[in-house]
């Protein structure tokens, strides 16, 4: 499969050719925008620009040159962009990290990327991230965004870069001219499930390419909000913070995702990026309000809801059934997008397998959920549903996006190629070789299939499909997903390698059980209590025996067990995009899978 659509203008050839177009065509005061002390601090396209330009001088005039490395450990806010913009445009790698690693992660991306420099967003940031300096004195090397006690401050870099000579700021024009779209730009660790992370390497062509098709499919405008969510470090979030740029929209930085809801009633957003852990927590938190809702109100909710579950788009589902959305618009779904801010349109998702369901409701209630699959080694994406009658299919995640080519191979494997595929991992040509074959396939390591020989269906990572000792394969992701659409169950990893059957870890909807506590129906001291309760055993099992018959025997949950923790990153069952840790939580948990299968 190939898309053989022309390229979009293509007038931006490097990143930070974006800076001096976004300026020019899309000229506004609330370009780059974040909470700051309470209040929306806005940067205008010409601040942008200049502050871009004056830390580009400043690291010029401090030695940095092509090739070297700066690693940025922050929130999403403006400075990151000004600190991208002007690395790029002399040549220095961005290394972006995650906020959440621990110490050694910290210290193994240091020494593996060889950075010369670390810039920390925050005082709160900076305490927990400052253990990983002490080891070989990275402390040196640190700047911070914020005022921090005794750590220089990025500012001391903007100053210096103003002070540059005419002579300094010619040179640099002269390197910026030299930086093709094929000069190594940014190296990204990927945050990983298992084992160390592997730094991507990624080209000016692989971003470039990647988000001017997105903008594209986005079709975002000067006039639009986006609330960007994911964190910038994530290939995701970062795409996505490229495409709107291009398109002219402003960008407002979320605060963080427990401010989400709020933030979007500040701003009134057009569009924001999520990955489907977010969507299935709005839409947790909608149907738990529902719940509460009595007499017709709620009958005329859970119809709507229902009706919604069944949408097909572009009018799939005949006239009848789109007069009656229309009816549930009016009613319910209207609500839904003013607790959204009133003006969403499209949502962009990836990063993990989106819940059939949660596209479909959401469609249903006029907020197009735009799925998209790729990796960072894709720069990410590799294939994107789109918003016109014929470009959507739901449930998949879409077709390809301009000049690039996807196959399937023998066994499943979903293979990739062209210009978003990385240059390959940093400093291990093995790994490298054994990711992308000699005719360019990239082998993502995820298996899927193409419906109508055009849109992507992704089964699951291949490397997770494991066989019950009947032979019989399991895949893992598609079974969870179908179990987390029930409000009893935050999240659930199913296991069963070489065993007779499968079962699963569930770690419960804490929340759900705390509000039937307030309204008096259970009663509980702690989650441990929670989970010995007979009675909620018999909640899950009645709720597991109902979701099994959705399924075929072979997949069907045989056992389970409880678990009184919540997964989170910090905690170490999640990765930092939200995605299950199976070694950790198997290793966890090991005590409670050896009762499952009675060893």
């Amino acid at each position: 499969m190939q898309n053989h659509e022309n390229l979009t203008e293509m007038d931006v050839l490097r990143t930070f050719d974006l800076l001096e177009r976004y300026a020019e065509k899309f000229p506004k005061e609330d370009a780059l925008c974040f909470k700051h002390n309470g209040a929306w601090k806005k940067f205008s396209t010409n601040e942008y620009v200049d502050y871009s330009n004056n830390f580009c001088c400043g690291l010029y005039e401090l030695g940095f040159r092509k090739g070297d490395k700066i690693i940025t450990i922050s929130s999403n806010r403006p400075e990151w962009n000004f600190a991208d913009m002007g690395m790029s445009m002399i040549g220095v790698v961005h290394v972006p990290v995650f906020a959440s690693l621990n110490t050694s992660e910290y210290q193994y991306i240091i020494r593996n990327s060889g950075a010369k420099m670390i810039l920390v967003s925050d005082p709160k940031l900076y305490k927990c991230v400052s253990p990983a300096f002490e080891y070989e004195d990275f402390s040196s090397m640190v700047y911070t965004f914020d005022e921090v006690g005794g750590v220089k401050n990025w500012m001391e870099i903007v100053e210096k870069g103003k002070s540059s000579s005419a002579e300094t700021r010619k040179e640099i024009e002269k390197i910026k001219s030299e930086i093709d779209r094929d000069t190594f730009a940014t190296l990204i660790y990927t945050s990983g499930t298992t084992g160390k992370p592997k730094g991507v390497m990624l080209s000016h062509k692989n971003l470039v390419t990647n988000f001017v098709s997105a903008a594209s499919v986005f079709n975002l405008n000067q006039t639009d909000k986006y609330l960007s969510i994911l964190p910038l470090c994530h290939v995701g979030g970062r795409m996505g913070n490229y495409q709107t740029q291009y398109s002219g929209a402003s960008i407002y930085y979320a605060e963080s995702m427990g401010t989400i809801a709020v933030n979007m009633q500040e701003i009134k957003p057009d569009g924001f990026d999520a990955v489907p852990r977010v969507l299935e927590k709005f839409y947790d938190v909608i149907i738990s309000k529902g719940k509460k809702l009595t007499g017709i109100k709620k009958i005329l909710f859970f119809r709507a809801v229902k009706l919604g579950l069944r949408y097909k788009p572009f009018g799939g589902n005949g006239w009848l059934y789109e007069k009656k959305l229309k009816l549930a618009d009016k009613l319910i779904f209207s609500k839904w997008r003013a607790a959204l801010g009133g003006n969403v349109r499209i949502v962009g998702c990836g990063g993990a397998s989106l819940p059939p369901h949660l596209e479909r409701i959401f469609w249903a209630a006029g907020i197009k959920i735009i799925n998209m699959y790729g990796l960072t080694e894709t720069s990410p994406i590799i294939t994107i549903n789109r918003t016109y009658n014929g470009g959507a299919k739901l449930g998949s995640v879409g077709f390809v996006i301009e000049g690039v080519e996807v196959r399937i191979a023998e066994d499943g494997e979903i293979l990739c190629k062209g210009p978003n595929v990385m240059l390959g991992y940093y400093n291990d040509p093995e790994l490298t070789n054994s990711a992308i074959d000699n005719e360019g396939w990239f082998h993502t390591g995820d298996i899927g299939c193409l419906v109508d020989e055009k849109f992507l269906m992704v089964a699951d990572r291949k490397k997770e499909i494991f066989k019950l000792s009947n032979g019989i394969f399991i895949a893992p992701q598609l079974i969870e997903n179908i179990f987390r659409e029930s409000t009893l169950i935050d999240q659930i990893m199913v296991v069963g390698e070489h065993e007779k059957f499968a079962s699963a870890l569930i770690s419960p909807n804490f929340k759900y059980f705390d509000d039937l506590k307030s309204s008096g129906k259970i009663d509980f001291s702690g989650s441990d209590e929670l989970i010995r309760q007979p009675e909620i055993q018999t909640y899950f099992n009645s709720e597991i025996k109902k979701i099994n018959k959705r399924l075929n025997p072979a997949e069907r949950i045989n056992r389970f067990r409880l678990v009184p923790d919540e997964w989170t990153p910090a905690t170490g069952e999640l990765s930092p995009t939200l995605k299950l840790r199976r070694r950790f939580i198997a290793e966890k948990y090991q005590k409670l899978l050896d009762q499952v299968y009675m060893k």
